[in-house]
């Protein structure tokens, strides 16, 4: 054998209960479990450690950051073997020579990954999406990945500038359905749109995407229907209570009338005009299933959360004053902050910021590029990683400084210090429910995207140190189950997500009383230079990807035996 585990701990990802056993690998595949007494090129003792299926993250937008970067991080440090990316309709394949600019600006309009990382790390040797297919499996890669084709990316492809201001033609449409259709055939996982509010361009006007008509999504989603194959993912409207009733029958139509499986976030929210429950969601899911549709929710381990500090953006960048120190070099910025005037000046300008308006759905991005005077009731200076941080509000009041004060003088003080913003999944008891359903995923990380707004690439790790050990709310049967098994089935993978003879040897080697993420970081490592939140995690001894060691302890082997994640008709 290459490769065997012994004396570990197995949890297989069916959810059934663990039990003592060695996983034995050659040429990629799981070849026996049990007791095994061949002998093997390489041994892990994984003594007092669980031994799991890999993780799967069915949420990604790394897109760009596959080109250059082969661990996949920040995934990678979490036990995921196997991510999915394009969701949302951002992609950057299909896309014309004359566009990657514009792409690469709109990817950092919406998802905050910064324009020049993408055109300094992007070499853009594609142009059609199975070609881009075809440039990500010659890449080195840590992980497997699979790729939706994104409804903006196509639409900009086909329609070029009339796509940010009109509705598609019939000639538009059998383009674009033929393109759907060649990319399905080419290995690609589903199509992805989005019909979201917080998805706009530079410029703040809708993305692609949002120009459709239900229409226009049915026939792409028909595409995928004629062939049998592929999944429909899409960002849900959310702006409001009827916006987002609206949005789920037209959803439900089409999970019926295509029968692909239909995947999007659940979210609960305080914000927008009478937004539904969750439990509305969850239960369109199920009445959709009930009537013969496949539908499943997307769910986050915890509250989605925009992250400030001094090293990033902070809520007041967007005002003059602010502004002018925030250019500067981060010392120059801590003199200018403790200097007694200017932070008076500072502090009075915050009252100068566009009022809270509860009424109006605000994304990640909006929180950074266009904020709101924050809630400083909620809004955190984060201490740790479990979830109970005071807010600034309950600083403030105990050292008798207003809030603003108080912001400068903690960042003063640690210039590491984080601030947390909820955005939506704000209550643990909501998030718990979400979690709980039996047709909602836990996978909405958006790893790879708002890389100096967000840090969701530690969900998984999350739910085991937090919803598992913590809590006590799941088993660690049933997280696994969560991560691995579930996932794999709702993107149809035939052989990942299970520890079974036979199945690719992605494993994850972990101390269940241990792993849990570590503090985010502020880190200067995209191209060119560009910051990003960085998340590692501790407790996990080893991760493998098809048969292959790719990290001991959270360092990379330099084995990178990641491959491309294909749909049935291409495999």
């Amino acid at each position: 054998m290459d490769l065997l585990i012994k004396n570990g701990t197995v949890i297989d990802g069916s959810g059934a209960p663990r039990y003592r056993g060695d996983v034995g690998v050659t040429d990629g595949r799981i070849v026996e479990i049990g007791r095994i007494r061949n002998p093997a090129d390489r041994v892990i003792d994984a003594e007092g450690m669980i031994v799991a299926p890999g993780f799967i993250d069915g949420h990604t937008h790394m897109d760009a950051q596959v080109t250059w970067d082969p661990l996949g991080t920040c995934a990678c440090w979490h036990g995921v073997t196997s991510v999915m990316m394009g969701n949302c309709g951002f992609a950057l394949a299909p896309c014309k020579p004359d566009a990657r600019e514009w792409f690469a600006r709109c990817l950092e309009a919406v998802e905050d990954i910064p324009a020049a990382a993408i055109m300094a790390g992007v070499d853009w040797d594609w142009e059609t999406f199975p070609e881009y297919l075809q440039a990500v499996e010659r890449l080195p890669k840590g992980l497997n990945y699979g790729a939706y084709i994104g409804h903006s990316a196509l639409r900009m492809y086909v329609m070029g500038e009339r796509a940010l201001s009109e509705r598609a033609t019939e000639d538009d449409l059998g383009q674009m359905t033929a393109a759907v259709t060649e990319a399905i055939k080419a290995g690609a996982v589903g199509f992805s749109t989005s019909v979201s509010t917080t998805h706009s361009t530079p410029d703040q006007s809708p993305v692609a995407s949002r120009l459709a008509d239900w229409s226009e999504i049915g026939r792409l989603v028909g595409a995928m229907a004629d062939l049998n194959a592929g999944i429909f993912q899409v960002g849900p409207d959310v702006s409001s209570g009827t916006a987002q009733r609206d949005f789920f029958a037209a959803l439900q139509r089409i999970a019926l009338s295509s029968g692909r499986p239909v995947m999007f976030g659940v979210i609960a929210t305080r914000m927008a005009d009478d937004p539904t429950s969750w439990q509305y969601q969850t239960s369109m899911i199920d009445d959709t299933v009930a009537k013969g549709g496949r539908m499943y929710g997307q769910s986050s381990t915890r509250p989605i959360s925009v992250i400030f500090s001094l090293k990033s953006n902070l809520p007041f960048d967007v005002l003059p004053g602010w502004k002018a120190i925030r250019d500067l070099p981060l010392a120059e910025q801590k003199q200018r902050l403790a200097d007694p005037e200017i932070r008076a000046r500072l502090i009075a300008e915050e009252a100068t910021m566009r009022p809270r308006d509860g009424g109006e759905f605000q994304g990640g991005g909006d929180a950074t590029t266009n904020p709101m005077r924050p809630d400083y009731d909620n809004l955190y200076a984060m201490r740790d990683v479990d979830w109970d941080d005071p807010t600034v509000a309950q600083i403030a009041r105990t050292r008798g400084t207003g809030p603003v004060e108080t912001m400068i003088d903690l960042m003063l003080e640690n210039e590491e210090q984080l601030f947390v913003q909820p955005i939506v999944n704000v209550e643990k008891d909501d998030v718990l429910g979400m979690l709980k359903h039996k047709r909602t995923l836990a996978t909405f990380s958006d790893s790879g995207a708002h890389v100096c707004q967000e840090m969701g690439s530690s969900l998984q790790t999350h739910l085991l140190s937090y919803w598992v050990r913590k809590r006590e709310a799941f088993t660690l049967e049933e997280a696994v189950r969560m991560l691995t098994f579930d996932n794999a089935s709702a993107w149809e993978l035939p052989d990942r997500g299970l520890i079974r003879t036979g199945y690719a040897a992605d494993l994850v080697v972990f101390d269940a009383d241990a792993i849990k993420p570590r503090m985010p970081t502020i880190e200067e490592d995209l191209p060119g230079g560009a910051k990003r939140l960085v998340q590692k995690a501790d407790g996990i001894a080893a991760i493998i990807v098809n048969g292959k060691l790719a990290f001991v302890n959270g360092e990379s082997t330099g084995d990178f035996a990641g491959q491309m994640l294909k749909g049935h008709l291409a495999r």
